[in-house]
Formats: C-alpha cells, sequence, structure tokens
C-alpha cells in the first residue's frame, strides 16, 4: 500500500491546485474564442412566415462577418430559439438564453414577446434588443430594454399625419387586433389624424384570434369613412382587407410596415390594388445595398423576402452586437450584460448596411425617416418619404 507523507501529500495537493488552475485559465479562454448573443423569433406558427425569414437575414449577417474575421478574429455566435409569438414561450426561450447559454444580449420582436420578456431581461442584467415590435411603451419597459427598431410613434403618426394633410381625407375608421400589437398603435392613429383636422368616425377592435371580421367591418362600413387604418398582425392582415372589400369597401386602406410583403399581392390580387404601407427602412430603389440584398433573395431563395423591412432590420442587428463585442473585447472588458449595455450606449450611432444609420436616444427608441409604399399594377412602388 502506497503511504502518503505530509510533503507528498501537500505536493500533490499543490498540483492539482496548479492543474485546476490551468483547466479554468483553458476554459476561459476557450469561452473567449467566440461571442455569444441569442435570437428569439416565431420559428413555428401562425407568425413563422416572416419570422423565419427575419431569421435567415440575421444568419446571413452573421456569416458575413465571421467570413471577414469575426469579432477581432473571435466567432461570432447567434443561438436562435423560437418563441411562436406567444409571450409564453417567449418567456421560455428567454429564460433559457439567459440561464443556460448565458448571453449578455438577446434581440426579439413582436410586442406581446417583447413586454413578457422585459422583467427577465432587467432582472438579469441581459440587454434586450426590440427589432420590429413597435408598442409605443417598448421605450418605458426598463434599463435593459432598447429598440433598434422604431415604434408606432414614429411611422404610424407619419402615416396618419399624411393622410389627412396630404391625402385630404377628412374621416378616418381604425380597425385594430385586440392585443399589443394594435391596441397602442390605433391609439396614436386616432391622436394624431384628430390633431391633423380629421375626424375618427369608426374605431373598431377584433380579437387576435378572429377568422370572420365581418362584425367590425360593418360598423365601419356604416360610418362611411374616406380612408380606412388597419393594425393586425401580419398573418390575418390580408384576409381582413379581402373581407372588407368583399362587403364593398372602396376606400384606401393605410397600414404599418406587416402588411410590405409580396404575400398580400399574392393573396389578394387585384383587391390588394391602393394598398399604402409604411416603411422604415429603405427600398430597391433608395440604395444599391437594399437592391442587391434584394436580388440575392430572389437568386437563393426564388423570391423577395416577407416582410422587407423587418429582415432588413434583422439583418443589420448582427452588425450592431458585433461592434460593441469588439469594443468590449479591444478593452479587454469581461462580457456581461450590465459591459455591453455600457459600451452599447457609449458608442450610441452605428452606421449599418441596410438600415443606415441608427442612433439611440435617452429614452431608448430610434428615430429613422419614413417610407410609404403603395400596391399599383401588382407591385409595391414608393409614395412618399416623410418624417424625413
Amino acid at each position: 500500500m502506497t503511504q502518503f507523507t505530509p510533503s507528498r501529500r501537500l505536493g500533490l495537493t499543490a498540483a492539482l491546485a496548479t492543474a485546476l488552475l490551468a483547466g479554468t485559465s483553458g476554459l476561459a479562454l476557450a469561452q473567449q474564442a467566440s461571442y455569444k448573443f441569442g435570437l428569439a423569433m416565431p420559428l413555428t406558427g401562425g407568425q413563422a412566415l416572416y419570422g423565419n425569414d427575419q431569421v435567415k437575414a440575421a444568419q446571413w449577417a452573421v456569416d458575413a462577418i465571421n467570413a471577414k474575421g469575426g469579432v477581432n478574429g473571435k466567432k461570432l455566435e447567434m443561438i436562435v430559439l423560437d418563441t411562436q409569438a406567444d409571450p409564453q414561450v417567449g418567456i421560455q426561450a428567454v429564460n433559457r438564453l439567459i440561464s443556460v447559454d448565458k448571453v449578455p444580449a438577446f434581440v426579439t420582436a413582436w410586442s406581446g414577446v417583447v413586454k413578457a420578456v422585459a422583467p427577465i431581461a432587467n432582472d438579469n442584467k441581459v440587454v434586450e434588443l426590440s427589432v420590429g415590435a413597435n408598442a409605443p411603451d417598448i421605450s418605458k419597459l426598463g434599463d435593459y430594454v432598447y429598440t433598434t427598431f422604431p415604434l408606432a410613434d414614429v411611422d404610424i403618426r407619419a402615416v396618419a399625419q399624411y393622410s389627412a394633410k396630404e391625402m385630404g381625407k377628412k374621416k378616418a375608421a381604425v380597425l385594430f387586433v385586440n392585443n399589443e400589437t394594435g391596441i397602442g398603435s390605433a391609439v396614436v392613429y386616432r391622436d394624431t389624424f384628430t390633431k391633423a383636422g380629421g375626424q375618427v368616425v369608426a374605431y373598431e377592435s377584433y380579437d387576435q384570434k378572429a377568422t370572420d371580421f365581418t362584425g367590425p367591418l360593418l360598423k365601419i362600413r356604416a360610418s362611411n369613412p374616406e380612408i380606412i387604418h388597419l393594425q393586425g398582425l401580419v398573418a390575418e392582415s390580408p384576409q381582413v382587407i379581402a373581407q372588407a372589400r368583399q362587403l364593398g369597401i372602396t376606400v384606401p386602406i393605410t397600414s404599418y410596415s406587416g402588411v410590405y410583403n409580396p404575400k398580400l399581392i399574392e393573396q389578394l390580387g387585384a383587391a390588394a390594388e391602393g394598398v399604402i404601407a409604411t416603411s422604415l427602412a429603405p427600398g430597391v430603389a433608395d440604395s444599391p445595398a437594399v437592391a442587391e440584398y434584394v436580388a440575392r433573395w430572389q437568386k437563393e431563395v426564388g423570391r423577395a423576402p416577407n416582410g422587407l423591412p423587418y429582415t432588413q432590420y434583422l439583418h443589420d442587428t448582427p452588425y450592431l452586437v458585433a461592434a460593441v463585442f469588439a469594443s468590449l473585447d479591444k478593452k479587454g472588458t469581461p462580457v456581461t450584460g450590465e459591459a455591453f449595455r455600457k459600451e452599447m450606449l457609449a458608442i450610441k450611432s452605428f452606421d449599418l448596411p441596410l438600415t443606415g444609420k441608427v442612433e439611440f436616444s435617452d429614452d431608448h427608441t430610434v428615430n429613422k425617416p419614413v417610407y410609404l409604399v403603395e400596391v399599383k399594377g401588382g407591385k409595391w412602388t414608393g409614395k412618399a418619404v416623410v418624417n424625413k
């Protein structure tokens, strides 16, 4: 039997300690070999058509960043989880990103999800970047919640003012989904249109699980509006418009970026003519980079992306995240949510490939020009640029 003297035990303990220290150091170095962030989007469910396109756009950006050396030679890693655009599923996804994957920042969208997970981000001091949700009160969700996508008080205010002042409409109806996506935006449109000298003659909501919109549409028809603003989820908006046309409602219909996609025209055909949508990113005619981006979609996927402006913002977000990581890496700062937030706000302004300059304001929001697009001759065409 081997006998261990006190001196031998001491030597063995020291050797073990050295080995453990070396292992810990090696683990730390391995962890620094890549920089991780989370992306929580609907990959399944009713909004998956749009969520998957946004994830694809973000992955293209991550691949491009890594092909050019990543974050100061280290890999940028995006961990993607499904939210189904459902707040409860979103909570599960974000809890995993924070507790298991240990990300210092994560990206998500859809107003209901953004709001539901905000307390988790704040409690754990992990940065939540809302990219695509537009509920106005997202700016007030806490110290760790920021948006890179302008909220409804930017584009919805712009389209309401344009409807009243440039189109000369005096009577408007508002139809909105009764959830986080619709309620706040409908208020912005109603108040802005009224302040611009118009009158909101009907203000109707519908349940987010509804498939028949006849009831509120009949009330709107009876109010005889000159224009209708629709604030619904991207999946059911074409059906709402189709039913409106079937009921003989022929007045112009405006909406937000959610309807600005080729699926609307494919599903509605001639009924899509005259629909006006907002876009918070430059289009093909406005930017060679966007033209190249859309051409890549056509070549690799065989179609334009669903919700073009949303995919542009999702594409650009990894560039913003990588810039923050690169700055922290250069300084040798340990990457935590607190450090990420501090560095992001110190940089403050980011020049991004497809959406241009984004600058964080003190109220956690950003401001952008609003592009209005209209369906003409079966195609989305530029109509105006407001709020430059």
